[in-house]
């Protein structure tokens, strides 16, 4: 298997920026503030006509935890026949119960929803319960990637688990490292664990461009900033790019 470089973008501009750099695809969001959420239908098209990136659609209802409503959930199962029908290559993923253990019955569903899609197990991996079992019942499920930090706040002070992920996937799905993931962080992460796929915002913020500017009104987030906008940096996905070219090489 070679490496793989995913993108986490949460606009068109970004898209285009994890292309520029040379990502091997992305996983297209909205809100990548609050750590994303479901990306409008109109985006995606928008960035299949940009980009010729596989593209993974990040599919969460409301910034929060992963234990979901009657509604939330019904949501979650339309936008996977949604984004399928729109020609997603796989949906991001995860669902949890309140004991912290996977929701096996409505993952199964989105599962079966996703049809021949791919489907990544999302960061709700990195707060369940007991992750060995997880892993388990991902595989039994035919997710084939799980995105995690190895739960910790940062995917290097999770390697300790990561390496032990890989080792009990045993190939039957695939370890996506995320959180903190930078072009010098990745050498010695793949080293250590023995993980090829690698998961990364490469954001930048960028200035408002607009010149008039009404101060102290926040619209979300209390203590954010209105007029920074959050970027991929298409400079940070192409030395990443860069690196795992040349681990493959060696």
């Amino acid at each position: 298997m070679s490496y793989i470089l995913e993108v986490c973008a949460d606009s068109v501009r970004s898209a285009i920026a994890a292309q520029e750099g040379g990502a091997d695809r992305i996983e297209l969001c909205s809100g990548l503030v609050i750590g994303g959420l479901s990306p409008t239908p109109s985006m995606f098209r928008e960035v299949k006509r940009n980009t010729d990136l596989r593209i993974r659609v990040l599919l969460r209802p409301r910034f929060g935890d992963f234990c979901y409503d009657e509604y939330e959930f019904r949501t979650l199962k339309e936008e996977v026949e949604q984004f399928r029908e729109l020609g997603a290559d796989g949906v991001v993923i995860g669902i949890l119960k309140p004991d912290g253990r996977l929701n096996m019955e409505q993952m199964a569903e989105l599962a079966k929803a996703a049809g021949g899609m791919g489907i990544t197990m999302h960061r709700a991996f990195d707060v369940c319960r007991a992750p060995f079992e997880a892993l388990e019942q991902c595989v039994s499920l035919g997710i084939d990637t799980i995105l995690t930090s190895g739960q910790k706040r940062s995917a290097w002070e999770g390697r300790e688990l990561l390496a032990k992920l890989v080792e009990r996937a045993g190939g039957h799905l695939d370890i996506l490292a995320g959180a903190g993931i930078r072009p010098d962080v990745i050498p010695e992460l793949a080293a250590c664990t023995g993980i090829k796929s690698f998961h990364l915002s490469g954001k930048m913020v960028i200035d408002s461009r607009m010149e008039f500017r009404r101060e102290g009104i926040p619209m979300g987030i209390p203590g954010s900033n209105e007029f920074e906008i959050w970027q991929t940096d298409e400079e940070q996905v192409r030395r990443a790019a860069e690196v795992l070219k040349r681990l493959e090489r060696a």
